[in-house]
């Protein structure tokens, strides 16, 4: 995997303490027992990101800030936004701030950092995404805030391409991707508490691991970076340091991902879309074993 230490915003400039990993103060105890001094850690702080659209906010969700651009790419095409990259112009990260934080008074910090994501997508897409009369106010646990009624639900998924290579993807090769991925997240290693999704070649290889405090995130920005790198469609699939829920599925069944693997077990209705699409779905993935949910005969 090359190194992708991200710049932030396009032009360089540093990001500002408070989106950084946020230092705080610690004790650890046992039972009750102090069981050290109080000492200095790493936590992983929650941004707001808003997606842009053609100068009109469309969802706001709650980032590790990182990799952001790829973050609203993948958003946009998993969420069928746009169909395809080619519908995408061009994307802008800015700095941004939300109200003061609660509590906070004249010599405190006045306002919260934010980030903005503005993407300039084609008239036909950007029309469809006004008819849709939808706007999200994202949480990291949660894939379908704000959507206005049960039948704004997608629970018909796209048919995902079959290939030669799937039938023989076995536990063993599902494993050996999921043997790499830890050492692959860096930011994890620093405040253990993010999710991870990465890509996989057919031999089990990991090229790519995105992370952030959000499982749909983490999905939007791997797929957001094969999209920019036109390596959507090519042989390999996702695995995922979360359960595999309906929204993971179906992400993955509107952009032709054949294969997802989670580490925790999957919802009943995550298995439903990734049978309807035709996917293999794999879920608790922790060696020696993988459970093959969906697909494979």
């Amino acid at each position: 995997m090359t190194d992708r230490t991200p710049t932030f915003p396009p032009d360089g400039t540093a990001l500002p303490p408070a989106v950084l990993p946020a230092q705080v103060r610690r004790q650890r105890l046992e039972a009750g027992a102090v069981r050290s001094a109080a000492e200095d850690d790493q936590v992983a702080n929650e941004v707001p990101v808003a997606l842009v659209f053609n100068g009109i906010s469309h969802a706001v969700m709650m980032c590790t800030p990182q990799d952001l651009e790829a973050f609203a790419l993948g958003f946009a095409l998993s969420e069928g936004i746009l169909d395809t990259r080619a519908e995408c112009f061009g994307i802008e990260t800015r700095l941004a701030a939300c109200a003061p934080a609660a509590g906070e008074g004249e010599g405190g910090d006045p306002e919260t950092p934010a980030v903005e994501v503005h993407l300039d997508i084609a008239s036909r897409a950007f029309a469809r995404l006004k008819e849709r009369r939808r706007v999200l106010v994202g949480r990291t646990g949660c894939g379908v805030c704000g959507i206005d009624s049960l039948a704004a639900l997608d629970l018909v998924p796209e048919q995902v391409p079959q290939a030669g290579w799937l039938a023989t993807l076995d536990a063993r090769t599902v494993l050996a991707a999921f043997d790499g991925l830890q050492a692959l997240q860096p930011l994890n290693a620093q405040v253990g508490s993010l999710h991870a999704a990465g890509w996989a070649l057919p031999d089990g290889t990991l090229t790519d691991v995105l992370e952030d405090v959000g499982r749909h995130n983490a999905l939007d920005k791997l797929l957001g970076r094969l999209a920019e790198e036109g390596r959507l469609g090519t042989p390999g699939f996702v695995v995922m340091s979360s359960r595999a829920s309906y929204e993971l599925a179906r992400k993955c069944a509107r952009l032709g991902v054949p294969v997802l693997a989670t580490i925790s077990a999957p919802t009943a209705l995550a298995i439903d879309i990734a049978r309807q699409a035709g996917m293999q779905l794999w879920g608790l993935c922790r060696g020696p074993r993988a459970v093959r949910y969906a697909g494979g005969g």
